[in-house]
């Protein structure tokens, strides 16, 4: 399925509200965060929701996710990461929404200060669109390729400041344990 961008929809948070509001029931001691384009009014996204969830481990979540919720989980993708775990909703090749499993708050806050400056940052947030746009046209084909070529981009704004966990997340991941 080719990488599309499309105009930034009102119903994005919507929709993540529902899907969040269909999860929370199996993952009641998680938070689950809105990440990704489709989290940052205004900016133009592949249309897939994007949500981030701290974790103790994986087992649990995936095992609820996939057996009561219906979602895939790529085995041979997910054997080449290590800082987290993917699901995709409803079917690999026909994607509606994306969940990562992060057992690390400092792999969170990534997700949260990257959504955060593209939110605060209208500058910034068109300097990422452009190059999503330029990046889906080259690697139309290659989702793999299409995200790692954005991880440079992201990378410098999450720098330093993605390894300060805050006190919240601390306080949150010791009561999941």
């Amino acid at each position: 399925m080719p990488i599309e961008i499309v105009a930034y929809d009102p119903s994005w948070p919507q929709v993540f509200e529902a899907e969040r509001a269909r999860l929370s029931p199996l993952l009641a001691d998680c938070e689950i965060h809105h990440v990704g384009s489709t989290a940052v009014p205004g900016l133009a996204a592949k249309p897939i929701i994007d949500m981030a969830l701290l974790v103790d481990s994986y087992e649990l979540p995936v095992g609820r996710l996939t057996e009561q919720a219906g979602y895939q989980y790529p085995r041979a993708f997910n054997s080449t990461l290590s800082e987290k775990r993917f699901l995709c909703y409803p079917t690999p090749a026909r994607r509606t929404h994306h969940v990562h499993l992060v057992v690390d708050p400092a792999e969170l806050v990534r997700y949260l200060v990257f959504r955060d400056r593209l939110r605060a940052d209208r500058a910034l947030a068109h300097q990422y669109e452009a190059l999503k746009r330029e990046l889906a046209e080259r690697h139309r084909d290659d989702r793999e390729a299409y995200t790692e070529a954005k991880a440079e981009f992201v990378r410098r704004q999450t720098g330093p400041n993605a390894h300060r966990v805050t006190d919240a997340l601390r306080c949150r991941s010791a009561r999941m344990r």
